[in-house]
């Protein structure tokens, strides 16, 4: 087929890759603008735009595709399908209808659940046991078109966004090729109204772990978060991001350390701390963590 492809983030590249490697003609992909990164804040392609660049594929990177410029000149690629992964720009009308078999979604959730932008995170954070990614039909409004395939896998007890994000991907990969492969005896299947959760932004003020929560809460905030942005605690003054955690026995005073090994007291349970990081430093395990930055049994979070 012919397609446009469109991502942003390294979510995007599995499928970018996945498709060429198939054998598709992606005759352009599209991608948020580069953005300054980096000590010297010089602009960073996207990692679709790297990736596509080494492949020899055109690359276009729009403020907007809502004037009627934008929407001529992709219009004019003669695309038979446009494949969405984690774009970052809301496709207007005319942009759904200009390739003949419309423009197709990779979505990381099983919807209708975790609609939106942080389908990953929010999956984890609410406890969830499973999770997947599905190919949708798009249309106008948020993750509401008709769903075309889909595919599910549990999520592990101690796994976090970073980890479970690569496996999504993957799976993502695998089933937009064999979606394409199968596409004209597929019957996309209208998404029930029961069941709709929007999996919304993740915002910063939701990073500071209250101690105060059950142990539960606190872990899947951890790991939900991992590694951006991070939860985190303050201790002597300096903030910590934790990137790893399991839930551990334990009873004491809330943020309070109940061994070596930064095991520490929640309301309902404790938490034990697997992989933290401090301000300007490497993310390191406990461990190696504890050398440099002890918190005997007894500290206060």
């Amino acid at each position: 087929m012919r397609i446009v492809f469109m991502g942003t983030p390294d979510f995007s590249v599995s499928a970018l890759h996945a498709l060429h490697a198939a054998g598709h003609e992606i005759v352009c992909a599209y991608s948020q603008p580069p953005r300054p990164a980096g000590r010297g804040k010089k602009d960073r392609p996207s990692p679709v735009q790297a990736y596509a660049e080494r492949l020899g594929i055109p690359v276009r990177h729009p403020v907007s595709l809502r004037n009627t410029e934008a929407q001529a000149e992709f219009a004019a690629l003669g695309a038979d399908i446009a494949v969405v992964v984690a774009y970052g720009l809301i496709l207007p009308q005319a942009i759904l209808d200009a390739p003949k078999l419309g423009c197709l979604n990779i979505h990381a959730s099983l919807l209708p659940r975790w609609r939106g932008a942080a389908p990953i995170h929010r999956a984890i954070m609410a406890g969830d046991a499973d999770t997947g990614v599905c190919i949708m039909q798009m249309e106008a409004g948020l993750d509401t078109g008709p769903v075309l395939s889909r595919a599910a896998t549990p999520i592990g007890q101690d796994e976090t966004t970073d980890q479970l994000h690569d496996r999504l991907a993957a799976i993502g990969a695998e089933l937009i090729v064999g979606t394409l492969e199968k596409l004209p005896s597929l019957a996309p299947k209208t998404q029930p109204q029961e069941g709709v959760t929007y999996a919304h932004k993740i915002e910063k003020a939701e990073a500071a772990i209250d101690w105060t929560r059950p142990a539960t809460d606190i872990d899947r905030q951890i790991r939900g978060l991992s590694p951006f942005p991070g939860a985190w605690f303050e201790a002597d003054g300096v903030r910590v991001k934790v990137l790893g955690s399991h839930v551990a026995d334990g009873q004491g005073a809330p943020g309070e350390v109940l061994d070596d090994a930064l095991t520490v007291a929640c309301q309902n349970g404790a938490v034990r701390l697997t992989r933290l990081q401090r301000a300007g430093k490497g993310a390191q395990d406990a461990d190696v963590f504890l050398r440099g930055k002890p918190m005997p049994r007894g500290t206060q979070l």
